[in-house]
């Protein structure tokens, strides 16, 4: 969106894809010069980096460089080089909300992003918190993720149920990683004597992960597998439709020591179409949602349970849920606004 702005020219260098997902470019969303370039060790967060980087840099010489990598990323260490050496100045965009401390070549790449940048961007307040944390005393904005509400906006097309099979039933969704974390397992749990009682709900698990075999099993052995539906990957333009068939997204994140929710994209493209959210209380799910879903202890499938069939019995409840989400992300995460906050600070920047 921030090409809408005569007065700020953006180009974008990306890879060909991350690990096995492959980059999606929409005809719509070109109107920026995309510069696709190899990406050596794709899928691997710490290690990857761009063969041919500098002289896309060199060539288009910008005024500043918006680096989207974490601060402790060979890649991100990589782009502040070449701006360093340029004399481009640089940000950084981090999701690392949990204090680590980094081992050596780690530790040295961070501390060399935090010395060379000008400014940093972080999703969140308890990321910024974060960045406090390990001693970077430059200034930090913070700007979320947009979603797209030219794409993600109410649509109940019966078509879309009609595609996974969901006609006339109450659906409840899981989209994301099948990894413990991610609470698939908990979700299961919450939702086995549901499924076994009523035959009018449905699950939906889209995602991919090493859990995907044994939640496979689960559901053979329970003998529910006629009301799950399970995705694997589907592709950016699928997903309104997909989150469109759903009456109820489920998000029962679990934190770790190492990981907990930086944010949920899909949180807000949930609530851009008007579905009501059960979320856990991991990282910023509560923050994200607000008033547009349940709010549940995380690990806590009795929880999820008494969540699910609430929204179930209460319809006005879940259109109350659905108003607030539309008009959330409208006013706070919409593409728009996001990017209009991300074009005044590249302006403060440089002023």
């Amino acid at each position: 969106m921030l090409n809408q702005r005569t007065d700020i020219d953006i180009e974008v260098v990306v890879g060909p894809g991350w690990g096995s997902w492959p980059l999606e470019l929409t005809a719509e969303k070109t109107s920026i010069p995309v510069h696709v370039l190899p990406q050596i060790l794709s899928g691997k967060n710490h290690f990857h980096w761009y063969r041919g980087l500098s002289q896309i840099v060199k060539k288009f010489h910008p005024n500043l460089m918006h680096i989207d990598e974490e601060h402790y990323s060979l890649v991100t260490a990589q782009a502040m080089k070449i701006a360093k050496n340029l004399n481009i100045p640089a940000v950084f965009q981090t999701w690392q909300n949990i204090y680590k401390k980094y081992p050596w070549p780690f530790s040295a790449i961070e501390r060399f992003v935090f010395d060379t940048s000008v400014q940093a961007l972080a999703g969140t307040q308890s990321i910024s918190d974060v960045l406090r944390q390990k001693g970077y005393n430059k200034p930090i904005s913070i700007i979320p993720l947009g979603t797209d509400t030219d794409i993600f906006y109410p649509d109940r097309n019966p078509a879309y149920r009609s595609r996974w099979g969901l006609t006339q039933n109450f659906v409840i969704g899981f989209i994301g990683r099948l990894v413990e974390e991610k609470g698939v397992m908990d979700l299961l749990d919450a939702m086995m004597p549901i499924l076994g009682h009523d035959r009018n709900i449905k699950l939906v698990i889209t995602g991919d992960g090493p859990l995907r075999q044994k939640i496979i099993t689960r559901l053979k052995s329970e003998n529910v597998g006629d009301r799950v539906i399970m995705n694997s990957w589907i592709s950016s333009q699928d997903m309104p439709q997909l989150i469109n068939s759903l009456d109820v997204l489920a998000v029962p994140s679990r934190t770790t020591p190492h990981w907990k929710e930086q944010f949920g994209r899909v949180l807000t493209e949930a609530m851009a179409v008007g579905v009501p959210i059960i979320g856990s209380d991991s990282g910023e799910i509560p923050h994200v949602v607000g008033p547009a879903g349940l709010i549940i202890p995380e690990a806590s499938p009795s929880s999820l349970r008494n969540a699910v069939i609430s929204l179930y019995h209460d319809k006005s409840l879940r259109q109350q849920f659905a108003e607030a989400g539309i008009l959330r992300v409208r006013q706070q995460f919409s593409q728009e606004i996001v990017a209009a906050k991300l074009a005044n600070f590249y302006a403060d920047l440089m002023s």
